[in-house]
């Protein structure tokens, strides 16, 4: 009868601490993405994954993102992958699709937070620009970008010298694939600049604001770990080809432009996956209660 008493009173623990989690948040999970709603909700982060990611990476790596809904932050994690840049209808129909998420799961559009790590920063900058030109009713009210390549014309260059320096497979491999990939998408720089400009979120060479000039009145973060040692010692890299350096001049392109909202945010020592390897170009340079009280205040 103890035993019985004892189970029953285990099982009662297990369900109130289930009943608890469930109380913080619910989660629904769709194919295109999973939206988690905070019980007492005062904003929405919208994240973007990286270049070959989906949601279910970005929950495993991004550790910040763990009970965050007890902050009352919802979130919702996109599987919109496998893209450097948009297309003016691109843009058109992920500003179409992202609305359509909001209605169909009754998420409030204030306090509307946009996120992205990697290729996902880049169309971060691309979508907010957007939905500020066109007036959109979905309107950010400040956006953060980790870490990401939004100069295409430097991305291209860097992956030149990766595979001429040969220094580290993975290196070869990506910048080989990159090469690729922007020539048969937008053509060889030298030949082809204007598409770089029009496609870019910012590009140093020309300082084209096309796609960054809305967001002068919004909050941004641009986090970055420039490892110089890592890089050195891994790829052979030095400041100027760390996408540190890229976020760096758009950083300042903003700041000219009148962003008086603006942060660059250089890390040391937080660039882990989740397998605890050390790799600076991560999640998780961003550190969660520091990205709380910025949403939140």
């Amino acid at each position: 009868m103890k035993i019985n008493r004892r189970i029953f009173k285990y099982f009662n623990l297990i369900a109130f601490i289930f009943f608890v989690s469930s109380c913080n948040s619910q989660t629904f999970q769709k194919k295109e993405y999973s939206f988690s709603k905070a019980k007492n909700e005062k904003a929405t982060l919208i994240l973007f994954p990286c270049f070959v990611c989906d949601k279910t990476n970005t929950q495993t790596e991004a550790f910040f993102l763990k009970n965050i809904q007890k902050a009352g932050i919802s979130t919702l994690l996109l599987d919109y992958n496998q893209k450097l840049f948009l297309y003016e209808n691109e843009k058109e129909k992920l500003a179409k699709k992202l609305n359509s998420i909001f209605k169909e799961n009754n998420i409030s559009n204030q306090n509307v937070y946009i996120g992205g790590f990697s290729s996902g920063g880049n169309i971060t900058i691309l979508i907010s620009n957007y939905l500020i030109k066109t007036k959109n009713k979905l309107q950010p009210k400040g956006i953060f970008i980790i870490d990401s390549p939004l100069d295409l014309e430097e991305l291209y260059k860097n992956a030149q010298n990766d595979v001429q320096l040969n220094k580290n497979a993975d290196a070869v491999e990506e910048g080989k694939y990159l090469i690729k990939l922007l020539d048969e998408k937008i053509g060889v720089p030298e030949t082809n600049l204007e598409n770089y400009k029009n496609l870019s979120p910012y590009l140093i060479s020309q300082n084209s604001i096309k796609n960054i000039e809305y967001l002068t009145k919004i909050k941004i973060r641009f986090y970055t770990e420039p490892d110089l040692v890592w890089q050195s010692e891994n790829r052979n890299r030095k400041y100027e080809d760390l996408n540190a350096y890229k976020l760096e001049k758009t950083y300042n392109a903003l700041k000219q432009l009148g962003n008086q909202q603006l942060e660059l945010i250089k890390t040391e020592n937080r660039g882990y996956r989740a397998n605890g390897k050390k790799h600076p170009h991560s999640w998780n340079i961003l550190e969660k209660e520091n990205l709380i009280k910025w949403i939140l205040e």
